[in-house]
């Protein structure tokens, strides 16, 4: 009996993984030839066509599918094996991280963060960039090492979360303004002209939601796509901007803060990363140094496959 070429194995996690021939061509710098070849070997290998046209691309089929949930670590654990075991000497470490994240994150926490790991690893380097949508597919194809934000239906289900902390939305504005003058009733917040902050242009989200049940509905004078931008704006107009108050701390600065007139669920903000970097040592000190400037102290929290919640972070 011919044995099976385990080569297959790794040409098969990428192409469940990209769903496209010339993408995982790509990433295993293939031609795309080349790539078609594997593809009609392990059809012949498996005995099934695993990835069909439909339409413009490809789709899994049932056994692919069924294959997709164990190819990838069947992969992860073979390459741990042949990696040499070195214990993590953070003095001698030589190394990028990239760390996605929305406006707030680096105001906030990453002086501390850079401190906390110029301390121990002098070598390592922080990278930060905008966190513009909820797509997984950085953590997935290895473009981004970490990342924070709300859990959300959009998230990839094979990745790992750790909460981080728990924060809540308040209203915002500049330091004279009437809402500051007596008791802020939901009837007087609704009232107020606002900024709506949507990386999607929604109209509404879970301030509008909670609003309705009283009866009440804002008066959205604006859309914006960040924070900084809804602050910006509300230090230097009548606006009210209604923005997470931990994760914006830095951002609020000089500008009045009030509690929320209404029954809005706590968000969970946490850090998430592909499951494939979870046992790296390196990466797993990295967490460690994020969840302390967070705030998180003592033993920490287990990591878990994401399940949605919602929340704009």
């Amino acid at each position: 009996m011919t044995r099976p070429d385990l080569n297959l194995l790794v040409t098969l996690d990428v192409l469940l993984c990209e769903g496209s021939v010339a993408r995982a061509a790509r990433r295993l710098k293939l031609s795309p030839s080349a790539m078609s070849r594997a593809l009609a070997r392990l059809r012949e290998a498996t005995g099934d066509p695993l990835l069909v046209r439909a339409g413009r691309g490809l789709v899994p089929t049932p056994r692919a599918l069924e294959l997709s949930s164990r190819i990838g670590p069947l992969v992860e654990n073979a390459e741990a094996m042949l990696r040499p075991a070195e214990a993590l000497d953070l003095g001698k470490l030589t190394r990028t991280f990239t760390l996605r994240n929305r406006e707030g994150f680096v105001e906030n926490f990453g002086a501390a963060l850079i401190a906390r790991v110029a301390r121990q690893a002098p070598g390592v380097r922080l990278h930060f960039v905008q966190k513009l949508d909820r797509e997984s597919s950085p953590l997935r194809d290895g473009s981004v090492d970490l990342e924070t934000g709300v859990v959300s239906d959009r998230t990839g289900p094979e990745l790992r979360a750790q909460a981080l902390f728990h924060d809540r939305f308040v209203a915002v504005a500049r330091p004279d303004h009437p809402l500051g003058t007596g008791e802020i009733s939901a009837r007087r917040y609704a009232q107020a002209r606002h900024i709506q902050v949507s990386r999607r242009g929604n109209d509404a989200g879970p301030i509008d939601e909670a609003l309705a049940t009283l009866g009440l509905k804002r008066d959205i004078a604006v859309s914006v796509g960040s924070f900084s931008e809804a602050l910006a704006l509300a230090r230097a107009t009548d606006l009210v901007a209604s923005v997470p108050e931990r994760y914006t701390g830095t951002l609020r600065e000089n500008l009045m803060s009030l509690p929320l007139p209404a029954a809005l669920p706590t968000m969970t903000i946490s850090l998430l990363w592909h499951p494939r970097l979870d046992a790296d040592p390196a990466h797993r000190w990295l967490r460690g140094c994020v969840r302390e400037v967070c705030g998180v102290s003592g033993e920490a929290p287990a990591a878990s496959s994401v399940r949605p919640s919602s929340g704009t972070t």
